[in-house]
């Protein structure tokens, strides 16, 4: 059995269960959990497919992007931001 649960272990939660839910609640609980692993497994699978590449994608080579030059021009004062560090003594 999973988890080395034992018949005395698996009774004493289904009674603990029974005595939470109620006996008239236990189906429509148990209905309500099967339910919910349905849609959580059809998502996770629906994910996995996503994750794949498609042939579209797979033919065609990612493109780099092309670097652009900042100019700076000789003597153009600097902007002071707010909230920006200081510069240290002795740094320009």
């Amino acid at each position: 059995m999973p988890f080395n649960l034992q018949m005395p272990e698996l009774i004493l939660i289904l009674l603990v269960v029974v005595l939470l839910f109620g006996a008239k609640r236990l189906p429509e609980t148990a209905r309500a959990l099967g339910k919910s692993l349905r849609i959580f497994k059809a998502e996770t699978k629906a994910m996995k497919e996503d994750d794949t590449p498609t042939r579209s994608d797979a033919a065609q080579p990612a493109q780099p992007a092309e670097p652009r030059a900042i100019e700076a021009r000789p003597g153009q004062p600097v902007q002071h931001v707010p909230g920006a560090a200081e510069p240290r003594k002795g740094e320009n």
